[in-house]
């Protein structure tokens, strides 16, 4: 099995930034696609950002251009710099790793951006 820890959440001003980390261990293999989600209160849990094995990435439209996810493959590690935070931003932000039918989460780590 694979387990994931998001670490750097906190409260951060409008025009902030942050970086998110998430930690894998187990059986995680570099082949992975990793991606982060995030739910706000009351609301649907949503796609923020993803980066293939190849280091391929894609983003939400909402975060174009403020968010840019990257991975270190020899420290199992994968990370989510946000830039220009808005309050539109807090939420709670999930790690995710996924193949083929394997899918781990991680437990989610708060982001708070307060206006």
């Amino acid at each position: 099995q694979v387990q994931l820890v998001e670490s750097g959440g906190g409260l951060v001003q409008t025009g902030g930034s942050l970086r998110l980390s998430c930690a894998a261990s187990g059986r995680f293999y570099s082949s992975y696609a990793m991606g982060w989600f995030r739910q706000a209160p009351g609301k649907e849990r949503e796609f923020v950002a993803a980066i293939t094995w190849s280091r391929s990435t894609y983003y939400a439209d909402s975060v174009k251009g403020r968010f840019t996810v990257s991975r270190d493959n020899a420290k199992n590690t994968v990370n989510l710099q946000m830039n220009s935070l808005k309050p539109e931003d807090t939420a709670v932000y999930y790690c995710k790793a996924e193949l083929t039918a394997l899918t781990y989460w991680g437990k989610g780590t708060l982001v708070t951006v307060s206006s």
